[in-house]
């Protein structure tokens, strides 16, 4: 049988027609997958996700797809394996709400974490209770975080002790990644601290006599006075009177951080007698460290207090909140034996 030519040619071109389309369309959907988008978010949505050391492929693709339309899962697969993709890294991600699997895959494998938000502030009172507080932020557990505020050499490359560790945290809300290490938190930190810390600041530091980690101590026992910062400058001035003439500052939250109930409201005589070197009743001068993380504000109540004569204070008797500051011991014994009796009369222990 006779095959007429050029019909043929106009079959096979269009056999190869079809067949180039097919091809074409193939790897064009495989390449918008790859590219663009193959990932599609339910609710129009971005969301983000914690994962976690030790994640696998079939886990991270799981956690993923409660949240989003997976248009190709053979196609995601298949990517996955064709760059050997494999090691999913741990951190706190945020994905679009279309997303296409090069975009995964470079999200998961190089670690591209969207930052947390890390909040902490003065009624932390202890370094045991900050790392807990870091630890519900961030991925570091709190006993590593506590053998690292304990490590004297560690604690020394950044001019600090054990009891002056908490003065590098500021309380305030920072943006940080959820997987940092230890010593990435200890350097994001150092910068904030040292920006807080500018010349201006170390100058009027210098010009009392006390170094930045003095003034946080002196700060927090400041804040632990009261929680009216109108107040601050005044108690902060007080106390730097004492301190200049060498007086026990005497302070009562410096008693209860030694104690170490921070319930207690009333400091009785057997408080007095804890030998610790945070009581301020038995040894002079500073404590060696803060009894909480001061507030930048009560740091800069230190740092630009008032000059006054005032070395005594006392609760007010008329139970406000505030103090009433006297120069001599006989004022202050005065207003002090009134508000004794008015506790006495409302029953507080």
């Amino acid at each position: 049988m006779k095959i007429d030519r050029p019909k043929l040619i106009i079959v096979v071109s269009a056999i190869l027609v079809m067949a180039g389309l097919v091809v074409t369309c193939v790897f064009g959907v495989r390449y918008y997958r790859y590219a663009k988008s193959n990932f599609t978010s339910r609710d129009g949505q971005e969301h983000s996700y914690y994962v976690y050391p030790g994640t696998t492929l079939e886990a991270l693709t799981s956690m993923v797809s409660a949240d989003y339309e997976i248009a190709s899962v053979d196609a995601w697969r298949r990517d996955c394996r064709k760059v050997k993709f494999d090691t999913i890294r741990p951190g706190h991600y945020t994905l679009a709400a279309r997303v296409a699997n090069r975009k995964m895959i470079r999200t998961f494998s190089k670690g591209e974490e969207s930052p947390v938000r890390l909040t902490f502030n003065n009624t932390i009172r202890t370094r045991q209770q900050l790392c807990g507080r870091l630890a519900q932020a961030l991925l570091v557990d709190s006993t590593t975080l506590q053998q690292y505020m304990d490590s004297v050499p560690f604690l020394r490359q950044y001019g600090l002790t054990p009891e002056t560790a908490v003065c590098l945290f500021i309380p305030n809300t920072y943006e940080v990644y959820w997987s940092m290490t230890p010593e990435q938190l200890f350097d994001r930190m150092q910068k904030e601290y040292n920006r807080f810390w500018n010349d201006e600041r170390r100058k009027k530091a210098e010009a009392l006599g006390l170094t930045p980690q003095e003034v946080a101590t002196l700060a927090s026992i400041v804040e632990g006075e009261t929680y009216r910062k109108e107040e601050h400058p005044i108690i902060a001035s007080l106390y730097l009177n004492r301190l200049h003439l060498e007086m026990p500052l005497q302070a009562c939250p410096t008693v209860i951080f030694a104690v170490g109930d921070f319930t207690l409201r009333r400091v009785l005589n057997k408080h007095l007698e804890i030998d610790s070197p945070y009581n301020t009743y038995r040894h002079t001068g500073l404590p060696p460290g803060p009894i909480r993380l001061p507030q930048p504000s009560a740091l800069d109540a230190v740092l630009n207090a008032p000059k006054t004569n005032y070395l005594f204070m006392c609760a007010n008797p008329d139970f406000s909140g505030t103090h009433v500051f006297s120069e001599t011991a006989a004022q202050h014994e005065r207003v002090a034996r009134e508000y004794r009796q008015r506790l006495n009369q409302r029953n507080i222990k």
